[in-house]
C-alpha cells in the first residue's frame, strides 16, 4: 500500500497515515470487507516505528471505521455477515478554533517552565509582588512593542490573564450601564457579550474588505457621542479584513473630535502573511487616544493566559485597581516561563514557522471553498479566519446544526452582529487547525450538510 509521508511536515506521521487510510475508505477505494495491511508490515512498508501505525488504526477503530477481528486482522468496518456498513461519524475537522494544536511549542515551553522552576524555586509560585506584572515581562513587551512602532513604558503596560480580560477591564472600568459604543459590524462576538453584560448601547458600523466603513462614522458619532470606539483593525475578527491606512488616520480624527477612546485590540497582529502591513492605531495617535490590547494565548497556545494592555497612566490606573479586585495578579511562574521564552527569540522564530505553514493552509481552504462551495470569500493578508458569504437561502445557523452532523463546525455569522440581523448570510472558518488533506475533507463534510439541508443542486 503506498502512502505519502512527510517526514519534515508538521503532522505528525500517525495522523497522515490515518487521514490517507480515512480518504481510502471514505472514497470507496477501500471497500467494506477490505482487509488493511497487518501493522508490522505497513511500518516496514513505511519505514516507520511500529507504533504510530498502530496509533492509525486506533484512530479509525474509534471512529467506526475499521475494526480487529481476533486472529484475522483488521478490516474496513462494515461487512461482517448480518451487520450493517458503519454509520458512526469519523473524528471531527472542525473549521474553529484558534490555532493548530501540533504546532503548540510544546516541549519548548515545557523546558522553559522546568528551567524557571529549577532557578528560582518557590520565588515563582506565589502570586508576585505587583499587581501590573513581572516587571522584566513588562519590559520585554515594551521593547517587542517598539520594534512595531509603539513606543511606550513600561509602567504603561499591565499584564492580564489573556486579553479577554484585558478587553473587560478596560470595559467596566470606562463605561457606565446605558453608555453608547461604536463597535464593528460583525465584531467579535466576546467583546459583545461584555457589552451585553454591562448594559451599554452597541452601535455598529459597517466592515467592508478595507475594514471599518469610516466614512460612515462620522455620523454616528455625531450622532451618539459614544465614550468609545472599539475596533479589531488588523486581521479583523471575524472577517479578516485590515484598515486601510487612510482609514486607521481618520478614524483617530473621528475620535478626536468627539474625545472617544479607541480600544485597539490587535489579538493577531503579528500573524501576517502578505500585503502592507499596517501601522498599529496606537502608534498613529496622540497621547490618551487609544488602549491597545495584545494577547500570546492565540498564537503560543490558549492555555498560556497572558495577555497585556497599554494605556496612559490615569486609565491605567483603574485598570490595575479593577484587576487587583478580580484576581490579585497573572500567574508569576507563567509570566516569567513567558519572558524567557520571548528573551531567546523563540517566539519570533515560532511566529515565522507559524505564518510559513499557515499561508499554504489559507490559500487551500479558499480554493476549495470557491470551487467545492460556490462561495462568496475573499482571502486575507494575516490571521486565522476566512469570512464567507452563504448563497441566497442557505442559513448558517442551519448548516452549522448540519455540519455537526456530519463531523464537522464552523462558526455561524449571527453572533458576531450586535443585533444578529445580517448574521445567517455568513459564517466563519478557521484555515489554520487543519492541515491541506483534513481540509479538503472538511470542505467535503461542509459539501454533504449542504446537501442535506438543500439536495445535491444547491450551492
Amino acid at each position: 500500500m503506498r502512502i505519502p509521508v512527510d517526514r519534515d511536515g508538521p503532522t505528525p506521521i500517525w495522523r497522515q497515515v490515518a487521514a490517507a487510510l480515512r480518504t481510502e475508505i471514505l472514497s470507496g477505494a477501500l471497500p467494506p470487507g477490505a482487509r488493511l495491511p497487518s501493522t508490522r508490515r505497513l511500518a516496514a512498508d513505511l519505514s516507520v516505528s511500529r507504533i504510530l501505525v498502530e496509533n492509525a488504526y486506533a484512530e479509525l477503530a474509534a471512529d467506526g471505521l475499521v475494526e480487529g477481528r481476533p486472529g484475522s486482522g483488521t478490516f474496513v468496518a462494515g461487512a461482517a455477515p448480518g451487520r450493517p456498513v458503519s454509520t458512526a461519524p469519523v473524528d471531527e475537522v472542525s473549521f474553529r478554533g484558534v490555532g493548530d494544536p501540533d504546532l503548540y511549542p510544546v516541549k519548548a515551553m515545557t523546558n522553559t517552565i522546568r528551567d524557571v522552576v529549577r532557578r528560582d524555586g518557590s520565588a515563582v509560585l506565589g502570586y508576585g509582588a505587583e499587581v501590573s506584572g513581572h516587571p522584566p515581562l513588562r519590559a520585554t513587551i515594551a521593547q517587542m512593542l517598539a520594534s512595531q512602532g509603539i513606543h511606550v513604558d513600561p509602567r504603561d503596560v499591565l499584564i492580564t490573564s489573556g486579553s479577554q480580560q484585558g478587553l473587560a477591564l478596560v470595559f467596566f472600568a470606562l463605561l457606565r450601564r446605558g453608555d453608547p459604543v461604536v463597535v464593528e459590524r460583525p465584531t467579535y462576538d466576546g467583546a459583545l457579550e461584555l457589552l451585553a453584560n454591562l448594559g451599554a448601547e452597541v452601535i455598529g458600523v459597517d466592515v467592508d474588505r478595507d475594514g471599518m466603513r469610516v466614512d460612515q462614522l462620522a455620523d454616528i458619532v455625531s450622532r451618539h457621542r459614544p465614550r468609545l470606539i472599539y475596533t479589531v483593525p488588523t486581521f479583523q475578527n471575524p472577517t479578516g479584513a485590515s484598515l486601510a491606512g487612510d482609514r486607521r488616520r481618520r478614524l483617530l480624527e473621528i475620535a478626536e473630535s468627539v474625545d472617544a477612546v479607541v480600544v485597539e485590540d490587535d489579538f493577531v497582529g503579528d500573524l501576517h502573511y502578505d500585503g502592507p502591513t499596517q501601522p498599529a492605531l496606537r502608534s498613529l495617535a496622540s497621547p490618551g487616544r487609544v488602549v491597545y490590547l495584545g494577547t500570546f494565548s492565540k498564537l503560543l497556545m490558549p492555555s498560556v493566559r497572558v495577555g497585556y494592555l497599554v494605556a496612559d497612566r490615569e486609565p491605567m490606573e483603574r485598570f490595575v485597581s479593577m484587576k487587583r479586585s478580580l484576581d490579585l495578579s497573572t500567574s508569576l511562574l507563567m509570566q516569567v516561563a513567558l519572558d524567557r521564552y520571548l528573551a531567546v527569540g523563540r517566539y519570533q522564530a515560532h511566529l515565522a514557522r507559524c505564518a510559513r505553514l499557515y499561508r499554504p493552509r489559507r490559500d487551500a481552504l479558499v480554493a476549495a471553498v470557491r470551487r467545492d462551495l460556490g462561495w462568496d470569500v475573499s482571502p486575507p493578508t494575516g490571521g486565522l479566519f476566512l469570512w464567507a458569504r452563504l448563497p441566497s437561502g442557505l442559513g448558517s445557523g442551519a448548516l452549522a446544526d448540519a455540519a455537526e452532523k456530519r463531523g464537522t463546525g464552523l462558526a455561524a455569522g449571527a453572533p458576531f452582529f450586535p443585533d444578529g440581523v445580517g448574521g445567517e448570510r455568513f459564517a466563519r472558518l478557521n484555515f489554520v487547525v487543519n492541515g491541506p488533506e483534513r481540509m479538503r475533507e472538511g470542505v467535503r463534510r461542509l459539501q454533504l450538510a449542504v446537501e442535506d439541508l438543500h439536495g445535491p443542486a444547491q450551492r
